[in-house]
């Protein structure tokens, strides 16, 4: 995936978070963990569950578009107040709220709420370090984005197309007020990234709310509010315009402004992800998971493209495109993806929920795909893959290479929907407790969906040939390379033109992705948590599956994994492993060194039990 899908920058945490809930179910304790001392008393048990529930009241109060996002439709139309003080008593409720939940010491909970307030105070402190120590409120429209997009009302038929076009009417009319807000809060001089994410993102609404939206309510007769929706509709195109406007005046003035520098960008990582490393630990990591995947495609192109270049091998492979284009390719891979994983026995699949596959709105495509899934409280109601088309101000070649070759989009699919995104959130939809279903991290949800390539690979998907391996590679090294953007432009000076020119030479990325993907590092600095969530992941497997048959235990652990919902990986590996919450990121075995002992493996696996660009197979 390119994008996000529950980034947990501001908005999104918000979308993610708010949409719950307010069942108090306690999580059963996990599986592994240490004995669980006596049950809470009854009375400490209902304060708990009371305290959740005032907290999640009060967010979505706060926060009414991951209210609606999550099914709470009473909260429909609504957006943030996005002033100054509203931001400002925001800041003051979580903190207060923080106070409530750390009160709660260890001899007023039993084992398994103890978890569930870690994971409050983990979720807490994300949404304090987005709100109130990056800054980004006062800069960076994507702290906006997420909240402004008009796709629930549009493509999730949770209720007949003219209550949503009465919800989306609503949801218009607030727009100019959100505007203004967000116009007064964006101030110059803004860093040159910023702007162009503005105004594609600000611009793009106006321009689908011009062109497309009108059609997508023709049908509805109701005279009075096709009246106001036209009405409505006017206004939102000027004020989404007169922001995409604003932004674009402030060009002359732009900055490289943009990095958070090393302290900050730490605190960033203890704050959402619970990750306490040093930056120079965490730099190494992700340099040596770049190195392993760099050997492999080596490894891979001697034999899919023997005496040619790296580059040239990938584009030999990029060269095999999905018949039809990229969406009718995904659509086309995600049925046997589904059956691989059940004929190999990696993972549970609850439910027989299918994800669609779309082309992507216009004000979103700043990314190739991404994936909407329904909050937890819709019902039967469809996820959909995105798949952004080539900007057409692109030139030909450039629009053409932007389209992956199947290999690479077999992957993408994989990560987005079978056993990727869209299977955790089945897992995570149906947790026991509410809280779970809503408040999922960046680095638990990257991590995992990135982590599936991998393994897919190594369980022997489409025979994994070096040309399906070299499709793996491809997105193993575009993650790495965020990785390494991600620490190099926010804390050791990178540029993004040397940004972009590492997502051209290392993860051999075409034109467009890499200017995209090198702007994005600017203002999303979470984007190394797909590798960073998968090394911790693939550390936690080795681990966990070692004293239960290796990896004949893999789809336990997979389970198990994907039981929490989705807090920071830390907080799992200590409810998996009997211990404290910590980090440990895995790294791959030094040439010729043994790896881990396979065990059992599952049936019609491969033996190699390391992961995939590591050890040649």
């Amino acid at each position: 995936m390119r994008r996000s899908l529950r980034l947990l920058s501001l908005s999104a945490c918000v979308a993610a978070a708010l949409a719950a809930g307010c069942k108090s179910e306690t999580a059963p304790p996990a599986d592994g963990a240490a004995a669980a001392p006596a049950a809470a008393k009854p009375a400490a048990a209902a304060e708990w569950n009371a305290a959740v529930d005032a907290f999640l009241q009060g967010y979505f109060e706060r926060n009414p578009v991951a209210a609606a996002n999550a099914g709470k439709h009473e909260f429909d139309g609504k957006l943030p107040d996005y002033s100054p003080q509203a931001l400002q008593a925001n800041i003051q409720w979580l903190r207060q709220q923080r106070d409530a939940v750390a009160a709660f010491g260890d001899d007023r909970l039993d084992a398994g709420q103890r978890f569930q307030r870690d994971y409050v105070l983990s979720t807490i402190d994300g949404q304090l370090f987005w709100l109130e120590d990056s800054g980004f409120a006062a800069k960076n429209p994507s702290f906006y984005l997420g909240d402004l997009s008009p796709s629930m009302y549009l493509t999730r038929p949770y209720a007949p197309l003219q209550q949503r076009m009465a919800a989306f009417v609503a949801y218009q009319e607030a727009l100019p007020k959100a505007a203004e807000q967000i116009r007064g809060n964006l101030k110059g001089p803004l860093p040159a990234t910023y702007i162009d994410l503005g105004t594609m993102g600000f611009g793009g609404m106006a321009q689908f709310f011009k062109n497309d939206v009108p059609q997508a309510f023709a049908e509805v007769k109701d005279e009075a509010l096709q009246k106001r929706f036209a009405a409505s509709n006017a206004k939102a195109i000027e004020a989404m315009q007169g922001l995409a406007d604003y932004l674009t005046q402030q060009k002359p003035q732009a900055t490289q402004d943009f990095a958070l520098g090393a302290d900050k960008f730490a605190r960033m990582l203890k704050a959402t992800e619970g990750v306490d490393l040093p930056l120079d630990q965490l730099k190494a990591a992700g340099e040596a998971d770049l190195a392993r995947n760099l050997a492999a495609l080596k490894s891979a192109c001697e034999a899919f493209a023997k005496g040619q270049t790296l580059q040239a091998c990938v584009d030999k492979a990029g060269a095999d495109k999905p018949a039809g284009g990229a969406v009718e390719g995904a659509r086309a891979q995600l049925a046997g993806l589904r059956q691989f994983v059940v004929d190999k026995d990696l993972v549970s699949i609850p439910g027989t929920e299918q994800a669609k596959v779309e082309e992507a709105p216009p004000f979103n495509r700043s990314n190739f795909a991404y994936i909407e899934i329904p909050g937890p409280y819709e019902k039967n109601l469809p996820s959909v893959y995105y798949i952004a088309p080539p900007d057409p101000n692109w030139p030909k070649a450039e629009r053409d290479a932007y389209v992956p070759g199947k290999a690479d989009l077999l992957f993408t699919s994989a990560h987005e929907v079978w056993p990727g995104h869209f299977l955790h959130f089945l897992h995570a939809n149906r947790s026991q407790w509410k809280f779970a279903q809503l408040f999922v991290g960046y680095a638990y949800t990257e991590g995992w969906a990135h982590y599936t390539e991998e393994m897919m690979f190594d369980a022997g998907l489409d025979g994994a040939t070096p040309e399906i391996h070299i499709g793996q590679l491809t997105n193993a090294l575009l993650r790495d390379v965020r990785y390494v953007s991600a620490i190099g432009l926010h804390t050791g000076g990178m540029t993004v033109a040397q940004s972009e020119q590492l997502f051209k030479d290392k993860a051999f990325q075409d034109p467009g992705n890499a200017r995209q993907q090198a702007a994005r590092g600017t203002y999303d600095p979470g984007y190394l948590n797909y590798t960073l969530g998968k090394l911790m992941i693939l550390q936690l497997r080795e681990d966990w599956t070692a004293s239960r048959g290796g990896r004949g235990a893999w789809k336990a652990f997979h389970d198990q994994f994907l039981s929490y919902g989705g807090p920071p990986v830390p907080l799992v590996r200590g409810q998996m492993m009997g211990g404290k919450a910590e980090t440990k990121l895995w790294t791959a075995p030094a040439v010729g060194a043994p790896t881990t002992a396979p065990a059992a493996a599952p049936a019609g696996a491969p033996e190699a039990a390391a992961p995939a660009g590591g050890a040649a197979k």
